[in-house]
């Protein structure tokens, strides 16, 4: 699951948000730094400090990765996603590919999600905008054996950056693709990759509601 796929369900929760977005934001902004469960769980004080807002929500990320990866729907459809990679790449490129299959499911789920839900991503960014990002920098820092001073510099950036929406178009999804590319040092997609983007997008709307069933995924 990527962002907005996490958040979706919390928007009137602006901290719970941010924590939503904490582990992947800290995978931008300072890799060393990460946020485990066992780290979290003494915060979990629900008393709705920031401080327990972003640990709640990081723990809501944790866990619903841990449902996720091990779904049914999304093994096979990163797989096939890999596949299609493969076949514009190249058989020796099996490592990005895999890569590709992974990420590229999620966004996917997140572009179709911003599509059935009018207004919400607005809403998304709006909420995001509530929260002072040295709060939630600090909260990070509590929960964390290492500390940063990286990510409340990269929130304001999130925010006015916007990316999420490009993953409605194929052509700017792939723009953001090679951005990813390019940071974890793996070689840019060919124009070629526009075909598996937009054959894999019918497939994530015609299987949704087993990648994120109702009964696991409420609104």
């Amino acid at each position: 699951m990527n962002y907005f796929a996490h958040s979706l369900r919390f928007l009137d929760r602006p901290y719970f948000v941010a924590g939503t977005n904490v582990p992947d934001w800290m995978s931008v902004a300072d890799r060393q730094v990460r946020v485990r469960a066992k780290l979290i769980e003494p915060h979990l004080r629900n008393d709705g400090s920031p401080l327990s807002e972003v640990a709640a929500g990081a723990m809501q990320h944790l866990r619903d990765d841990d449902w996720f990866h091990g779904t049914r729907a999304f093994v096979e459809i990163s797989a096939d996603l890999a596949i299609k990679f493969r076949a514009v790449l190249g058989p020796d490129d099996s490592h990005r590919t895999t890569f590709l299959g992974h990420i590229v499911t999620e966004l996917l789920i997140d572009a179709e999600l911003i599509e059935r839900h009018p207004g919400e991503i607005e809403r998304y960014y709006e909420v995001l905008s509530l929260v002072e990002p040295l709060l939630v920098q600090d909260a990070v820092n509590s929960m964390a054996k290492l500390s940063t001073e990286r990510l409340a510099p990269l929130i304001p950036r999130f925010i006015e950056e916007r990316f999420l929406p490009d993953y409605l178009d194929d052509s700017r999804l792939l723009r953001r693709l090679n951005q990813v590319m390019t940071r974890v040092k793996l070689p840019p997609l060919p124009t070629e990759s526009l075909t598996v983007l937009k054959s894999e997008r019918i497939i994530i709307r015609d299987r949704l509601g087993e990648l994120l069933p109702e009964e696991h995924f409420r609104w």
